[in-house]
């Protein structure tokens, strides 16, 4: 297999990603090929559904973090208590 253009996403950058991804982002996110990302879509095998917007695909990021066994958004809180004055 290939070595994929500008390298897999980290965990970080699934987090940054917005609403919909474009193919080549996605791929990046499987580690996969652009190439092999359409192959997957032409033979309806992608691992997550593809939407067909306006002439290009667009993949719901939610749906591509569950493909990646994501299923929940980490959740960081501040502790006002440790910023107050003491």
């Amino acid at each position: 297999m290939k070595s994929v253009e500008g390298g897999a996403l980290s965990f970080t950058d699934l987090f940054n990603l917005p609403t919909a991804v474009d193919v080549r982002t996605a791929a990046r996110a499987l580690n996969i090929s652009p190439a092999m990302a359409y192959r997957l879509i032409n033979q309806n095998t992608f691992p997550c559904r593809v939407l067909h917007v306006g002439g290009i695909y667009r993949i719901a990021t939610c749906e591509l973090m569950r493909s990646l066994g994501i299923e929940e958004m980490p959740v960081y809180t501040t502790d006002s208590d440790t910023e107050s004055d003491g």
